[in-house]
């Protein structure tokens, strides 16, 4: 890889980014970079050769150089970026060798963390992500290493390679309105009840990302070069996100322009009870036990026939992704249905129609070989639409465009495989579609709460008012028992602190209530002691 020298001046004689690296090293900071997965389509049109790192040289295996061309899956071009970059062959030795050698020269720079785009979520490429993970541990420098993007990503999904990484992105792109900041409430509550906060992972631990917080002076989504604005949402709003994100210990990323911080966005990404529970906190997750509007309320989802469903995509070994058969039509076409006690409000149940693609007769032999036995799955018999597993471009976390329809074409996000468990897997991504209740964002009165307890022995409980009218939230001090089993709360009296209002309770026994603004939160820090 070469830096653009026009871009970064420093990067000429084939310096790369070591300069840029030290400097930034001189200041107390980390340097990162965010790359993409496998092989870029200029070097593969190029056809540059490969090289191998233990002779300095081309790489040769079986008698020959190996080149761009022999390692590049043209059919596994990343779905939002396909004219950009392509999957690697990892089977071989020659994309072994050209992986090897990208993040051996990022070690050279001095490069601290990597953000792999395009290897996660829907673009899932878990044979990339192990390999780039082995090599990353025969370093001799730490590089922490986080995926992306996170559409569509399962904590089934994230336990096929947490212990792979640092890090990895676990919804949509991330922007500053108050449907984004809410879409993150239900997939952080599923992580963390599959306990996937801090669990084992690269040289360490792993963690699931939340992205960047974009706050501050930023620009519009798409545009590199403005115009450039202040974050769209509240302070209220504000807290909310950084409440949350500290609470489910996702990392920290400011997504602002640092040149142009000011105060209040610096005073909250600097907190220090926020930092403290993002970096010491244990036991995070969301609390059920809480009063909202004189209702006791638990928030326990509940399925009911009339919930509608969607279609998405999770990994093929949980048990979600079974449900799909086939079945002969009238039409002597066949038709790929989910599990027949599912149905729409009509009473049918979902099904699509099989037909294997008219690309697989023309004369390109390794397309048919890959791809052999694997179907197109269109809407209605009356169109050219195929159903793909990827989207063409990245959502935003309030986005919920899945398994979207495009015309039929030769991509390997659009061919399926139906296999003999009842899975229906996508050659593009290796994940299944799965059929799933579209459950609310919130529970009644759309109110949430976490709870975490500290190193020194404090508990932290953190409500958040989804809802666009003000609610009051009332919480038992005897109920944090219930959700913390190992500590003895049932009859004891805390202090009370709460952090936004810098209010002082007081010590209390029975219970603590307060008023949220719309969208807004309430942070309480309680030091209990036992009767």
């Amino acid at each position: 890889m070469v830096p653009d020298p026009d871009r970064w001046p420093s990067s000429r004689d084939g310096k790369g980014f070591t300069k840029v690296a030290q400097i930034v090293h001189s200041m107390g900071l980390k340097f990162g970079i965010h790359v993409m997965r496998g092989i870029s389509t200029q070097a593969f049109n190029a056809n540059t050769p490969i090289l191998d790192v233990t002779t300095g040289k081309a790489y040769q295996e079986s008698g020959r150089k190996w080149l761009a061309k022999d390692i590049g899956i043209k059919e596994r071009a990343c779905a939002w970026m396909r004219n950009g970059f392509m999957s690697v062959d990892t089977k071989s030795g020659a994309g072994r060798a050209f992986l090897r050698s990208l993040y051996h020269q990022y070690a050279d720079w001095g490069v601290d963390f990597v953000k792999h785009d395009c290897v996660f979520g829907e673009d899932f490429d878990p044979d990339e992500i192990s390999y780039v993970s082995k090599v990353l541990t025969e370093l001799n420098r730490p590089i922490l290493y986080s995926l992306s993007p996170g559409s569509s990503v399962t904590p089934a999904m994230a336990r096929q390679v947490s212990r792979m990484v640092n890090m990895y992105r676990i919804t949509g792109d991330d922007w500053d309105t108050w449907g984004d900041v809410a879409a993150h409430f239900n997939v952080t509550r599923d992580f963390s009840a599959a306990n996937m906060i801090g669990a084992k992972g690269l040289r360490g631990k792993s963690w699931p990302d939340l992205d960047m917080l974009p706050l501050g002076w930023l620009t519009d989504p798409g545009s590199n070069e403005g115009p450039h604005r202040r974050c769209n949402l509240n302070l209220d709003e504000q807290r909310s996100q950084v409440t949350l994100w500290a609470m489910a210990k996702s990392p920290l990323m400011f997504g602002g322009d640092m040149r142009q911080l000011d105060k209040a966005t610096f005073d909250l990404i600097s907190n220090p009870t926020l930092l403290e529970i993002n970096s010491f906190s244990s036991n995070n997750k969301e609390l059920p036990y809480f009063s909202s509007k004189n209702r006791a309320m638990r928030n326990r989802s509940r399925h009911s026939a009339s919930e509608p469903l969607t279609l998405g995509l999770t990994s093929c070994t949980g048990y979600e992704a079974s449900g799909w058969s086939a079945r002969a039509t009238g039409d002597d076409l066949e038709q790929v249905c989910w599990k027949t006690n599912s149905s729409n409000r009509h009473g049918e149940p979902f099904c699509l129609y099989k037909r294997q693609s008219s690309l697989l007769m023309d004369d390109d032999l390794t397309y048919k070989q890959r791809f052999d036995g694997k179907v197109h799955l269109l809407k209605s018999t009356k169109t050219e639409a195929c159903l793909g597993a990827s989207p063409n471009e990245k959502l935003t976390s309030k986005e919920s465009k899945r398994g979207s329809f495009s015309p039929c074409g030769r991509d390997a996000n659009q061919m399926w495989e139906l296999n003999y468990n009842g899975t229906l897997m996508n050659s593009y991504s290796g994940l299944c579609a799965s059929m799933r209740t579209q459950k609310a964002i919130s529970g009644p009165n759309g109110v949430r709460a976490w709870i975490a307890t500290g190193r020194k022995g404090e508990i932290y409980v953190a409500f958040f008012n989804l809802d666009n009218e003000k609610a009051e939230v009332s919480m038992r001090i005897a109920d944090l028992g219930k959700a913390l089993p190992r500590k003895k709360i049932d009859s004891a009296s805390c202090k009370c602190r709460e952090e936004w209002t810098g209010k002082e309770f007081g010590v209390i026994k029975g219970s603590v209530s307060t008023q949220l603004e719309i969208h807004g939160s309430a942070l309480f820090v309680l030091n209990c002691k036992s009767a």
